[in-house]
C-alpha cells in the first residue's frame, strides 16, 4: 500500500479551500533586506475565518462520523483557534460541539470565544486546566445521556490530525519549487502541524530546513515539547505504515522566542503584527503566528539566513483574536 493511497484511503470530511495559496511577500522582503520571503496562506482556508487546523479536523470528523458520532469534545485556552474551528466544523456537519476553555468566562465576550458561543458550542470552563485534564468528566455526562461523542484532542494533534499535514507539506510541493527553500518557519504549539511537516519532507526528500517556533513553555506530564512532536511523528509513520523512525534531535525547534509565555503578547510579537499589517495589509494573531513571525524577523536582520535563497512563512491563521489583544495596541 503506498503513502498516497493510504491517505486517500482515510474517511474525510470536506471543510475547507484547498490548496491554500502562497504568494510573495515583497514590502516585507525589501524591508527587511534579507531573503526573499513567501507566505502559505492557511489564514484562507475557509472554515471560521480560516486556520491550519482545518486540516486536521477533516480527517478528525472524518472519522467522528463514520464512528456515529452525534457529538464532539475537545479543548483550549480561551481564544482558542482550534476550538473555534471545531465549533465551526461541528455545527456544519450537524454534531454537537463541547468546548473546555481554560480560565473562567470573562466580562466581556470577543474574539474566538464570540464565535465560538455563535456557533453553537457549550462551554465549560476548566479554570487552569486548558489542555484537556476535564475532558473524561465530560464525556462521561454524555455518555449517560446516551450521547456518543468523540474526543479530538488539544490541538487536534493526534495521528489524524498529523496526517492534514503530511497532505500540506504534499500540496506544497505541488505549489512551487521547493528546491529552492532553505527554510520554512511556523508556529508549533500541539505538534499536529510540526510532525505532520516531518513526514511530507522526508517523502518528499527535501532539503529545506523544518523550523518549528515554539510558542508554549509548558510540558505535558513532565515530557519536553519536542519529545511530543518527535513522538507524534513516529506514531504517524506506523499509522501510515511508513519506514521511518525519527530520532529527538531531528525535530528543528527553536525555543528563543518564548518571552512572556502562551498568550502573553510583548514587544516582539506587537513590532511583528504591526510591521506584516503595514506592509503587505496582512493580519497575524497574538499567540502562534506573531511569534514566529518575529521569529523569522529576528532571524533576517541577524544575518542567519541566506539571502540567494527563499524562505516561507506558513501561516497557520488565527487572526480572531486579534480583537481580544486591542488593547495593547492602543
Amino acid at each position: 500500500m503506498t503513502f498516497h493511497n493510504t491517505l486517500s484511503d482515510l474517511p474525510k470530511a470536506e471543510l475547507g479551500f484547498f490548496p491554500t495559496p502562497i504568494m510573495p511577500l515583497k514590502n516585507l522582503s525589501r524591508h527587511l533586506g534579507g531573503p526573499e520571503i513567501l507566505i502559505k496562506r492557511d489564514d484562507l482556508t475557509g472554515l471560521a475565518l480560516g486556520g491550519n487546523k482545518t486540516r486536521k479536523l477533516e480527517f478528525i470528523f472524518g472519522e467522528a462520523i463514520k464512528k456515529g458520532s452525534d457529538s464532539v469534545i475537545t479543548a483550549g485556552a480561551q481564544q482558542s483557534n482550534h476550538c473555534r474551528q471545531t465549533a465551526a466544523a461541528a455545527a456544519q456537519l450537524g454534531l454537537e460541539c463541547h468546548l473546555l476553555l481554560g480560565g473562567i468566562q470573562p466580562a466581556q465576550i470577543n474574539g474566538n470565544l464570540f464565535l465560538d458561543k455563535l456557533f453553537g458550542a457549550h462551554i465549560h470552563w476548566t479554570k487552569e486546566h486548558r489542555k484537556g485534564e476535564d475532558i473524561p468528566s465530560v464525556q462521561e455526562a454524555l455518555v449517560a445521556q446516551d450521547k456518543n461523542p468523540y474526543v479530538i484532542p488539544y490541538g487536534g494533534s493526534n495521528e489524524l490530525g498529523a496526517c492534514g499535514f503530511v497532505n500540506a507539506g504534499m500540496e506544497l510541493s505541488e505549489q512551487l519549487d521547493y528546491h529552492s527553500l532553505s527554510h520554512i518557519f511556523f508556529a508549533s504549539s500541539s505538534g499536529g502541524t510540526h510532525a505532520g511537516l516531518m513526514i511530507a519532507k522526508s517523502m518528499l526528500n527535501a532539503s529545506f530546513n523544518l523550523v518549528g517556533v515554539q510558542i508554549d513553555k509548558d510540558e505535558l506530564e513532565g515530557c519536553s515539547f519536542k519529545a511530543q512532536v518527535n513522538e507524534l511523528a513516529n506514531r504517524t509513520c506506523h499509522f501510515l505504515g511508513l519506514d521511518i523512525c525519527y530520532e529527538e534531535g531531528e525535530v528543528v525547534l527553536d525555543n528563543r522566542y518564548l518571552g512572556g509565555g502562551y498568550g502573553v503578547i510583548g514587544t516582539a510579537e506587537q513590532h511583528a503584527i504591526e510591521l506584516l499589517a503595514h506592509t503587505e495589509g496582512i493580519l497575524l494573531d497574538p499567540v502562534y503566528t506573531a511569534r514566529a513571525m518575529a521569529a523569522l524577523i529576528d532571524l533576517v536582520q541577524s544575518g542567519e539566513l541566506d539571502k540567494t535563497k527563499q524562505v516561507l512563512f506558513w501561516h497557520t491563521g488565527g487572526s480572531p483574536s486579534l480583537f481580544s489583544y486591542a488593547n495593547k495596541f492602543d
